[in-house]
């Protein structure tokens, strides 16, 4: 079964916004998945479009954040604050990622709490010059479990 004959036409939209906004900051997979189930979407197309949606920016936001960082520090004062706030979140988190490696990457973005998710998960990898072959498939397993708890919970909330 093809992916357009999974969803039909009337939820093809619902899928593509989901995935949208599952690729923000913040709202990530965490907001994206109830987003989808409150637009219509089942629980399992939920989760495919927010994980979709989650991931797409990751080895972007890796390869580049760092050298954004640098540009915008030299070139935009305005942003000097924000990159600083950014850094300092990043640096807070790095222990763990640290101490563990791949493992503590995976815990930082599968613990479905404010603070964490992929976004973080890839700033922080930024940050510590990983590797996008070890950063990679934590940060995708790592939203894979969060998927899983945050459409389980949802799921559960949809049935009352």
């Amino acid at each position: 079964m093809d992916l357009l004959q999974w969803l039909t036409t009337t939820q093809l939209g619902e899928f593509i916004f989901t995935a949208l906004v599952s690729m923000l900051p913040v709202v990530e997979l965490r907001g994206g998945i109830p987003f989808g189930v409150a637009a219509g979407l089942s629980p399992v197309k939920a989760f495919a479009a927010a994980f979709i949606g989650n991931m797409l920016p990751v080895p972007f936001l890796i390869l580049f954040t760092r050298r954004v960082f640098v540009l915008l520090k030299d070139y935009v004062p305005l942003f000097r604050g924000a990159i600083a706030y950014l850094e300092r979140k990043a640096e807070r988190n790095k222990h763990l990622v640290l101490k563990y490696q791949s493992l503590g990457l995976f815990l930082l973005v599968a613990v479905p709490l404010p603070g964490t998710g992929a976004w973080t998960g890839s700033l922080v990898a930024a940050v510590m010059d990983m590797r996008l072959s070890k950063a990679i498939p934590a940060i995708t397993c790592g939203v894979l479990a969060a998927g899983v708890i945050i459409t389980l919970i949802t799921h559960q909330v949809t049935l009352f």
